[in-house]
């Protein structure tokens, strides 16, 4: 990278870190305002903003409904134009601009009064027009922008979206929101996979590769190629006596062993590693990591196989 470019980055992310220190000290009593206005509030959560301010009012608004509080996202501009329709008596409105004088911002508070709907105010100048007009107002004032220009929202938008990611963690805390809590707003993605599906959720149980004790270790390798699973099964579901994987032939290959001379009882681990079909899948993922193995036999009540989960 030039040197140019370095002095650049440096810079910016000094002027980030600055901004970031000045706002740690001046923001606290009146995020916990705002924390307590919201959670005394009877109606809904809208976040609007305008331009750049609006793109980090949408983030905010989606951290702040992925982590127990509901919120929606009000475009100002369209709100003029019939959307305010969503706002009602006993609603906060996170409203958003650095100026504090964004027009189509401000033209929402003669309306906003109306329906005594509360205001939290984000701004870069308290005592703009929104800024005034707020019950509670979030300081998210910069020296200067990162941009070299001085003129495009960088170090402004960063501390904005600060502001909402620290409004949104207070309210997570005083919710006692946790992390199951966390998963059912995101049953699609690896978290919601971890903690809101059971082994026997996620378990294979169709073709394991089960080997008879005796079976030579030529043909053992022929039944996990098959399984497509990495591992053998020595035994049957009822009686399991251990399992051969990838690693162990490996082993024997770096050893000079000849496998046409061992049988599967000879090569195999006869204590694997196993784990209850009804435990949380994040459980059996926890320890397939600790101890660096990609599958866990899964047994039932009664101590039978029931299936292998497996990671990648």
């Amino acid at each position: 990278m030039p040197e140019k470019a370095d002095e650049i980055l440096t810079t910016m992310f000094d002027v980030y870190q600055a901004a970031l220190q000045d706002l740690r000290g001046r923001c606290d009593a009146s995020l916990q305002q705002a924390r307590d206005l919201i959670l005394s509030a009877s109606g809904n959560i809208i976040v609007c903003g305008m331009g750049k301010s609006g793109l980090v009012g949408r983030k905010i608004s989606a951290t702040l409904s992925s982590t127990g509080t509901p919120s929606v996202f009000l475009h100002p501009a369209e709100a003029m134009h019939g959307d305010l329709g969503i706002v009602r008596k006993g609603d906060v409105m996170i409203l958003i601009s650095y100026s504090g004088e964004t027009e189509e911002v401000v033209r929402l508070l003669p309306a906003l009064r109306r329906q005594e709907v509360k205001i939290i105010a984000i701004v870069g100048q308290v005592n703009s027009t929104l800024g005034k007009a707020a019950s509670i107002c979030l300081d998210a004032a910069v020296d200067k922008e990162a941009c070299p220009l001085n003129l495009a929202p960088t170090t402004s938008t960063l501390t904005t979206l600060v502001l909402g990611d620290a409004l949104a963690i207070l309210l997570m805390q005083e919710r006692g929101f946790q992390s199951v809590d966390f998963a059912a707003t995101h049953p699609g993605g690896k978290l919601g996979k971890k903690l809101l599906n059971t082994v026997g959720d996620v378990m294979r149980t169709h073709d394991l590769p089960f080997v008879a004790s005796d079976m030579p270790m030529t043909e053992v390798i022929i039944k996990m190629t098959e399984g497509r699973l990495g591992l053998a099964l020595v035994g049957t579901a009822d009686n399991l006596q251990g399992i051969i994987t990838d690693g162990d032939l490996r082993r024997m290959l770096v050893e000079g062993r000849a496998l046409a001379d061992y049988s599967a009882a000879q090569v195999m681990n006869p204590a694997p590693q196993t784990i209850a079909k009804d435990m949380p899948f994040g459980n059996a993922e926890e320890l397939m990591t600790e101890s660096k193995i990609q599958c866990l036999v899964v047994t039932d009540k009664a101590g039978a196989v029931a299936g292998i989960v497996q990671i990648f």
